[in-house]
């Protein structure tokens, strides 16, 4: 007897989707991603959710989808999880819940269309999807939507995230999905390579290797701030040593001052900030700079805090980042200017989305960009910091 599409259940129908996706030349370097967790029909699911890890979907919301809509919503789960966007956004979730969703759900949507204008998946009505987010992440749309506080519930876009049930997974659970996410990553493209299927940016991107952002900060500052507290034959001074002549470098057991420039323009958690001033408070304990000044910064300098070697150990603990603005960098060097601020070093800590260039500066400075792999400063040194609390 012949199965019509109408006769499939709900679970058939699923099982199909992720067959064809699978043997799609697009897709094959996702087949490993749509391998991990549990994928199953649920009847109290509304639409589709994910934590990260597993998969659900309403069995009703699949009965009334077609076939290529339904390729649709298992793409749009399948990058959520390979972007991680439950643990690597979790911080906008907490701000403001519906309009994190309504953040990933753009980006996913937008590249998911771009990638079908075959007709294999074919984007639900009600999917949030708009040019203007092409290409940018989550954290870069979520600064330009509306606050969405003040509406009911946290839900917003196509499909629930199950941002609680991220958070659930033990520590064993996670450090293991990571290392099947990766895992799958690299096979997924080996995969396509082989048997000559697409590897996207996005894939590709998530291929590169992650530099350690806290050895390259430490070496900036150990290099940027080097004085001449003292001599050394250990280490010839190389400005000399082209002309034949063996002279001692300086080194510097303390460092005048250092600034921290940091972007509190609203898609910065405090998660994020704790960890990253941890850091470099431990930092500061080696070098011991006499001055650490801090600048909470989004259009305008909001906060001007500076510590010194004895208040050190209060910084974590008793910083306070102001701001939630727009994001123009230009307003560091203008108040350093102004203040007659001249640090040996700066550090700007940022997500990279600036709407008026890099500024000019007229002290060194390193930028770490967090999660913006995009982003090229056109002055100073950068790195790239693809998740800071991992």
């Amino acid at each position: 007897m012949f199965v019509t599409a109408k006769q499939l259940t709900a679970e058939q129908r699923l099982s199909k989707a992720v067959i064809a996706i699978m043997q799609n030349p697009k897709y094959v370097a996702l087949a490993g991603v749509m391998m991990i967790g549990e994928r199953a029909i649920k009847d109290d699911v509304p639409t589709a959710c994910t934590n990260g890890r597993d998969e659900y979907y309403g069995r009703a919301f699949v009965e009334g989808l077609t076939d290529a809509e339904l390729r649709f919503l298992v793409l749009h789960e399948t990058y959520h999880k390979l972007y991680r966007h439950l643990t690597t956004w979790k911080h906008l979730y907490d701000a403001d819940a519906k309009r994190a969703n309504m953040a990933c759900d753009y980006v996913i949507n937008q590249k998911i269309a771009d990638d079908n204008t075959d007709g294999f998946a074919v984007v639900i009505k009600g999917a949030l999807i708009d040019p203007q987010f092409r290409d940018m992440d989550s954290a870069a749309v979520y600064k330009l939507l509306p606050d969405q506080q003040d509406d009911e519930g946290g839900g917003g876009g196509l499909d629930d995230h199950d941002w609680e049930g991220a958070q659930e997974l033990s520590d064993i659970d996670k450090q293991e999905l990571e290392r099947e996410l990766d895992e799958a990553i690299r096979q997924g493209a080996m995969a396509a390579g082989k048997m000559g299927g697409d590897l996207s940016r996005d894939i590709q991107d998530l291929l590169q290797p992650q530099v350690d952002w806290r050895e390259v900060l430490r070496d900036f500052i150990s290099s940027t701030c080097s004085g001449n507290d003292y001599s050394t034959w250990a280490r010839p001074n190389r400005r000399f040593m082209s002309a034949g002549v063996y002279m001692p470098s300086g080194i510097s057991e303390k460092v005048d001052e250092l600034v921290l420039a940091i972007d509190t323009s609203g898609s910065i958690g405090q998660r994020e900030l704790t960890v990253f001033l941890t850091e470099v408070k431990k930092i500061c304990d080696t070098v011991r700079p006499d001055v650490v000044r801090v600048l909470y910064w989004d259009t305008q300098v909001c906060r001007d805090e500076r510590y010194t070697a004895r208040g050190l150990d209060q910084l974590v603990t008793s910083t306070k980042p102001t701001g939630g603005g727009g994001t123009s960098v230009h307003c560091v060097p203008k108040y350093m200017q102004e203040h007659n601020i001249k640090p040996q070093a700066v550090i700007c800590f940022t997500d990279g989305w600036l709407f008026d260039g890099w500024g000019q500066w007229s002290s060194p400075i390193l930028w770490c960009l967090l999660d913006n792999a995009k982003a090229k400063p056109d002055v100073g040194k950068y790195v790239n910091i693809k998740d800071i609390i991992s």
